[in-house]
């Protein structure tokens, strides 16, 4: 093994990084002001690491939130951690939809070099589905050699707990959750199965749990969010003794609208109601009292942890995320209405768009007595950095190669973090899509794959002074956009999984 690479077959090298961990967490105790436990003599004092709580939620845009404008939600809880922690107004989820978001949330690179890059299922699993009992197929999975968040917290000793929707390879390809990371997995591992919030089973790790009085219909007895805060639950209580890494990706606000009669009951009546052409998912009768019903669900089982991290005396060691995977839904879909609910803000686009509405999502952070509460941070990081931001937090390596970086020194108050010199994007689907952001600059290219005579052309924006992206800006700066093409094509490398032809022509040697 050679000296500057400490990773091999996705291990650790464990003395160099459990060496490295005790002395950047003294570094960091020292920073934050985390307070010191007694250890045996010869041991000396040592700093107990935060536990992590990483919340996301799925489709839920940048104005669902009441900290972030929404008028018709109720979210007390989420906005609480506003209120007592950080909120970010320029943070990006990793894409526009959700499998190749979550795995540039977990191996902190971005979508140029993100080995998932779009939604779908390899082909060849057929022998796999039929051994481990899969009945919805099984996205494409990362691959042995990608380090998560839960690999690089496990090697630190941490309990790993993932409860709600995966998304990133199904039980027994290189993707199963026990092999990224995760000591217990329970939830839905494939998104086709999330489209039922009243699921017939959910996985408990790679075994079946049947959820008492539920056929997949529009109502059931058990609602599977309620599932998964319970298990959070449980999880926390079993590892309040040791460091955890508490993963929560809830699988709501996505389709299809559905959620517990009495929480529906609090909208209807109050959220008016408009006649539309059901299409896609299951119908809902209250579809807009329903879809806020879901969210608020979402936020009273956030409240649940929040209250229980309180009880058990671990709410100041214990560092809270949240953020959601991309934009909002579109056109209805499912009886989903972003424009009643002014879902994505002031801001352009819907979920599967790399314009701002379906990549700009809500991150809240709250580390009572460490993060300023109250405070607002506007500078443009994204998904990618979690990793790297959770590793110097918890004094754990990072992984070489990724494209994030920590944003820890922001939480803390500093005034000199590092910036990104770019945020980069890609799409090799609803058209394909690319887009790059350079300080308040953003050029982005539609409809690539479409009939298209100019594949490669640029839209410009300036986000500051046009967030909502109506002005192109393009034949107004024709040497930026110059500029920018360039930047595109050294951000990323082709995929062999995920080809994207009119990018990958540029990588072609010249005859």
């Amino acid at each position: 093994m050679t000296g500057h690479s400490c990773f091999l077959r996705k291990k650790l090298c464990p003395s160099r990084s459990r060496a490295a961990a005790a002395a950047m967490w003294l570094l960091l105790a020292l920073m934050f002001d985390v307070p010191m436990l007694q250890a045996n003599a010869a041991a000396g004092a040592e700093a107990a690491p935060p536990n992590i709580v990483l919340i996301m939620a799925d489709d839920l845009g940048y104005g669902e939130l009441g900290c972030y404008g929404q008028k018709w939600i109720r979210t007390p809880h989420l906005d609480s951690l506003a209120r007592d922690g950080m909120k970010f107004t320029s943070f990006y989820a990793g894409n526009a939809v959700c499998a190749p978001s979550r795995c540039c949330l977990m191996t902190g690179r971005h979508g140029g070099h993100a080995h998932v890059r779009n939604n779908g299922s390899p082909k060849g699993t057929e022998q796999l589905a039929k051994k481990y009992g899969w009945e919805f197929p099984s996205q494409y999975p990362l691959p042995p050699e990608e380090v998560t968040i839960g690999e690089i917290l496990k090697e630190q000793g941490y309990a790993t707990g993932a409860m709600g929707k995966w998304g990133l390879g199904h039980f027994g390809t290189t993707g199963d959750p026990a092999r990224q990371g995760f000591d217990l997995f329970y939830g839905f591992n494939a998104q086709r199965h999330a489209h039922n919030h009243y699921p017939k089973f959910l996985w408990r790790n790679a075994k079946k749990e049947p959820q008492p009085g539920n056929d997949r219909t529009l109502h059931g007895e058990t609602w599977s969010q309620d599932q998964f805060v319970k298990e959070g639950l449980e999880f926390i209580r079993r590892h309040q003794k040791q460091p955890f890494l508490l993963y929560l990706p809830f699988a709501v606000p996505h389709l299809s609208i559905q959620a517990p009669p009495a929480a529906v009951e609090e909208y209807t009546g109050t959220i008016p109601e408009a006649e539309y052409k059901h299409r896609g998912y299951l119908e809902h009768p209250h579809p807009r009292a329903g879809y806020a019903a879901m969210v608020t669900e979402m936020d009273r089982g956030i409240g649940q942890i929040l209250k229980l991290l309180e009880e058990l005396d671990l709410a100041e060691n214990t560092v809270v995320f949240f953020t959601s995977d991309n934009g909002p839904t579109y056109d209805r879909l499912g009886g989903s209405d972003s424009d009643f609910f002014e879902s994505a803000g002031p801001f352009r686009g819907r979920k599967g768009s790399l314009y701002e509405g379906g990549i700009r999502v809500p991150l809240l952070v709250r580390w009572p007595g460490k993060i300023a509460g109250g405070t607002t941070a506007d500078m443009p990081l994204g998904f990618h950095d979690l990793l790297p931001t959770i590793a110097g937090l918890t004094g754990s390596r990072t992984p070489e190669g990724i494209d994030g970086l920590s944003f820890a020194p922001l939480l803390r108050g500093a005034k000199d973090q590092q910036p990104h010199e770019i945020l980069y994007w890609e799409f090799p689907a609803y058209g394909g899509q690319q887009a790059l952001r350079q300080g308040d600059w953003k050029a982005i290219r539609q409809n690539m794959l479409k009939k298209n005579d100019d594949p490669l052309r640029i839209e410009l924006y300036n986000l500051k002074d046009d967030p909502g992206e109506t002005r192109d800006l393009a034949a107004e700066q024709p040497e930026r956009v110059r500029r920018m093409a360039r930047m595109m094509q050294e951000a990323r490398t082709p995929s062999r999984e995920f080809p994207f032809p009119p990018l990958d022509r540029l990588h072609e040697p010249a005859n």
